[in-house]
């Protein structure tokens, strides 16, 4: 076994623990699927822990058994994230509850899945397509999400459990991952097979193109007769004027629309943006960070631990985005960050096709300062997150280079 380094070691403990919401393979009875689910297994749980990072509505589960209470949910297995056959096809299954309840009056079938699919399934298809676009696998991606429904039956009101499930081809799923707008999205998902508690359901376009909550007909508690959590549900996103500290990321996507739309074109040559993930607003750690998708290709005889590649990258490419990038967001104050959420391939010369995921996640502050010459790179890696194959670590410079050398 390879010797780990000092910095290795000391880095690896700074790795915080990842919650277990992948299937082991050793579970999985069919062989084609149990040798996937070993091959991509570290895939999958990156998949898991963008999933974790973002802040939903209400609260989400990943479950192996759909139609639970909450209080059962959280002592309930969590593994769900599996490959899987459907039809036919080799797919990536994902399931969950999400806590959310709808109102029978306000909201019917196929608003309250589109809801769904709104608010917990195209990021869990955004954080699975952008871990899998360059593999060959699956076939397809299929979601399975319970939400519960309130509706009075015979003046008594009771509250049940409603599922819904939404089976996309992979070009499907990857052009609604990349769509512009919604009428593109919307488009693929026509292409999709639907169904909530077993009926053939049509994902058409909302008449809201925004396909916005009406935050009213939702009741952020368990279904009766269970009792809330402890924890407090987190409160619904609502829009507040342009300027403000809370816009919803859709309003902030349309209002750096036409700025981002720019920049791709005017800096793709230097960033090497990847054309299947489009610039995106996103959540992470209760903030709101501009994901920008980047290649970074280290060229030459490159070796050395994962957390020196990074390092490296970060030298080599990330840094040198910086400031270009914030000249096309000048204005930015409302929202907390960017992501540079950065593929580091090795070139040739390397000796090897091996990939790394990193995100490196700066806050807008920190970045204004090191493009104002205020602080080091390693200042303003010290001041952000990084993570490295989804688990966050830390990175030190100097210690990284000479290890290099």
């Amino acid at each position: 076994m390879r010797a780990i380094n000092l910095l290795a070691l000391t880095l690896c403990l700074q790795i915080g623990p990842l919650r277990s919401q992948v299937l082991a393979p050793a579970e999985i009875t069919d062989e084609s699927a149990r040798g996937l689910q070993q091959k991509y297994f570290f895939d999958l749980k990156i998949v898991a822990n963008n999933v974790n990072s973002h802040r939903f509505p209400y609260h989400f589960y990943f479950s192996r058994v759909l139609d639970l209470s909450e209080r059962q949910q959280q002592s309930n297995d969590q593994r769900s994230i599996q490959f899987d056959h459907f039809q036919g096809k080799l797919i990536l299954k994902v399931t969950g509850n999400y806590f959310a309840s709808y109102s029978a009056e306000s909201m019917d079938r196929e608003q309250r899945a589109r809801q769904t699919f709104s608010d917990v399934m195209m990021p869990i298809l955004r954080a699975a397509v952008m871990q899998f676009h360059e593999a060959d696998v699956p076939d397809a991606y299929a979601l399975e999400v319970s939400h519960h429904v309130r509706k009075s039956v015979l003046g008594v009101l009771t509250e049940g459990a409603e599922n819904v499930v939404l089976v996309l081809p992979r070009q499907s799923a990857n052009d609604v991952v990349a769509a512009g707008d919604v009428a593109h999205q919307n488009a693929a998902l026509l292409k999709a097979a639907a169904f909530v508690d077993g009926k053939p359901l049509t994902f058409w376009p909302a008449e809201d193109p925004g396909v916005a909550t009406n935050h009213e007909s939702l009741v952020a508690v368990p279904p009766q007769p269970i009792p809330p959590p402890s924890v407090p549900s987190p409160p619904p996103v609502r829009d507040v004027p342009l300027g403000g500290g809370n816009l919803t990321l859709e309003k902030l996507q349309e209002h750096y629309r036409h700025d981002l739309d720019r920049m791709v074109r005017e800096l793709d040559a230097q960033a090497h943006f990847v054309t299947y993930a489009a610039p995106a607003f996103i959540e992470f750690h209760r903030g709101r960070y501009l994901q920008l998708s980047v290649v970074a290709t280290l060229l030459g005889q490159w070796g050395g631990s994962q957390y020196q590649l990074a390092a490296l990258a970060f030298d080599e490419h990330i840094a040198h985005l910086i400031r270009p990038v914030l000249s096309y967001i000048k204005n930015g104050r409302d929202f907390d960050g960017v992501d540079f959420s950065a593929t580091i391939r090795l070139g040739a010369g390397s000796g090897s096709e091996s990939k790394l995921a990193v995100e490196y996640l700066f806050p807008l502050n920190e970045l204004i300062s090191y493009e104002g010459y205020d602080c080091t790179g390693q200042q303003l890696l010290d001041g952000s997150f990084i993570l490295i194959n989804g688990e966050r670590v830390g990175l030190n410079l100097q210690a990284a280079e000479s290890k290099l050398q």
